[in-house]
């Protein structure tokens, strides 16, 4: 599986992005798919994910609200859509897929995109 992530920018505390990831090789329908974020001196953190079939999302905590995943199975990809950005959201996003369960947890996942990069400034 081949994931492309982009839609990352800079963007003003408060506004708005949607990251979307493209995925090939495997039916997009049977990937659990994810977001993640690493910070600078941080470890990677879950964001956001959809599991697989059903389409169910799951979300941080930090981010529920605000964020919101959804994936487009004709398309082969998995948005998400970021609004009232924080500071603190300024990270690196990637998007992640495994052909199983839907896990918060990055070792689970066996296919990564590559980032990009969200800065969110005041």
């Amino acid at each position: 599986v081949q994931l492309q992530a982009c839609g990352g920018g800079l963007v003003q505390a408060g506004g708005s992005l949607r990251l979307s990831c493209v995925a090939s090789g495997r039916t997009f329908s049977g990937l659990a798919m994810g977001w993640f974020r690493q910070a600078p001196g941080k470890e990677r953190e879950f964001v956001a994910a959809s599991s697989r079939y059903s389409g169910n999302t799951y979300y941080a905590d930090s981010v529920k609200g605000r964020f919101t995943i959804s994936r487009d199975n004709g398309k082969n990809t998995v948005y998400l859509q970021m609004d009232s950005l924080k500071l603190e959201d300024t990270a690196v996003y990637y998007c992640a897929a495994n052909g199983a369960v839907v896990h918060t947890v990055a070792r689970e996942y066996d296919y990564w995109g590559q980032g990009t990069q969200v800065t969110v400034s005041s």
